[in-house]
């Protein structure tokens, strides 16, 4: 009777082991790669150049300091087109940052570049920024799609706005500490997510729209600080 107990129990460690490698190796197998080695700045560049010393690594993560430039830091490989980009972010005191994505230079020259941001802030910021995502586009209405929105744009250019139950909200989101983003780009679909909750989506029919191009982390202010770490990226085909 007693040998019977030991097999059994060395037959469920076994379970349990099997379990928990198949499970960390489910993990590693995410698709997701690291795109910052928390103690450098390699794969990125600064722009524009001159905001260089804006930018800075410490204790495993980005400092973007405000004082020293506004502009952004933009990842090496700048004709990314659909995407799940993961990232942790902080504002130890006020500010206004975010991502872009599919980033090009602007022939407008109306801005510097051409994204689909989206936007970060501190807590309080206004769901205008905090959650929302942001349409860098001269030449095309810049639609609302803030922090609680689902946008649908059809092919003439006309927004439909619905509320999305069960959203990011305020509350949600952490002061002064580390809150993770989830970004997904899928054709004409994007979802910015906040601690694990959607923030705001939006999907455009319009034919003249971005395709492709640079992931960019912005500097907006003289004033601010924002930190970012834990950045992965999974493309997708």
């Amino acid at each position: 009777m007693i040998a019977r107990k030991s097999q059994t129990g060395s037959l469920a460690f076994l379970l349990l082991c099997s379990v928990c490698l198949t499970a960390h190796a489910a993990d590693k197998d995410d698709g997701f790669i690291s795109i910052f080695d928390g103690e450098t700045l390699t794969g990125w560049e600064v722009m524009p150049p001159a905001t260089f010393k804006a930018w800075t690594v410490k204790d495993g993560m980005i400092i973007g300091d405000g004082d020293k430039g506004k502009g952004y830091l933009v990842f090496e490989n700048k004709e990314i087109a659909d995407l799940e980009l993961k990232f942790t972010y902080r504002f130890p005191g006020k500010g206004n940052s975010g991502v872009s994505i599919r980033a090009i230079k602007d022939k407008t020259k109306r801005r510097h570049f051409q994204s689909y941001h989206a936007d970060l802030g501190h807590v309080g910021i206004g769901k205008q920024v905090l959650g929302a995502w942001d349409f860098h586009t001269p030449g095309r209405k810049e639609h609302r799609c803030f922090r609680g929105d689902r946008l649908v744009i059809d092919a003439q250019d006309q927004p439909n706005i619905t509320p999305i139950e069960g959203g990011l909200t305020k509350k949600d989101i952490r002061k002064g500490d580390w809150n993770t983003v989830h970004v997904i780009a899928r054709d004409n679909n994007f979802k910015l997510f906040i601690n694990g909750k959607l923030a705001s989506e939006f999907t455009e029919h319009q034919e003249k729209r971005l395709d492709k191009g640079m992931i960019q982390f912005q500097l907006h202010d003289p004033g601010m600080i924002v930190h970012f770490k834990d950045i992965r990226l999974k493309i997708l085909k």
